[in-house]
């Protein structure tokens, strides 16, 4: 039986997409993922929320070996951003640390932001909602399937 979340499962579903899944628990950070998968850590799509001063939530979904810059997110979006809490990454995503995703947000106020580090790959593999899951998928049917923002904030 799948841990994938409904609204995630059915996402996926409607664009052609399937998770891998592993042992619950298994693939909670970005080193893990890329070990448990047999990819470099960049082809991980890690996905960190943040809060802006502005209040907005962000989502940004970069290359699993690069860190996020403050300075250049504030110049993307126009305000400065602090990493949002596990709490609220709980209430604003429906997801916890370690399986945040980009899939099944269409209904929250999260705006996406999608890292131009992704782009290395041809491959890369964002979780699916839980801390054992990655998808694959190429970062260009990333963007347009998530209708994020592509961004330089690494």
């Amino acid at each position: 039986m799948s841990n994938i979340p409904a609204k995630v499962q059915a996402f996926l579903k409607s664009h052609d997409l399937a998770a891998l899944e592993f042992e619950p628990g298994s693939t909670p950070t970005a080193e893990t993922a890329a070990h448990r998968i047999g990819v470099p850590v960049g082809q991980i799509a890690k996905s960190i929320l943040f809060k802006g001063k502005d209040d907005t939530y962000r989502l940004v979904v970069a290359a699993g070996d690069k860190k996020i810059n403050n300075g250049a997110l504030k110049r993307a979006t126009g305000a400065k951003h602090r990493m949002a809490s596990a709490a609220e990454t709980k209430e604003m995503t429906g997801f916890l640390p370690g399986g945040v995703c980009p899939f099944g947000l269409e209904d929250t106020p999260v705006a996406i932001l999608l890292d131009v580090s992704l782009d290395a790959y041809d491959t890369v593999y964002p979780a699916a909602g839980t801390d054992a899951t990655g998808v694959p998928l190429s970062p260009d049917y990333l963007l347009r399937i998530t209708g994020g923002v592509k961004v330089e904030v690494t």
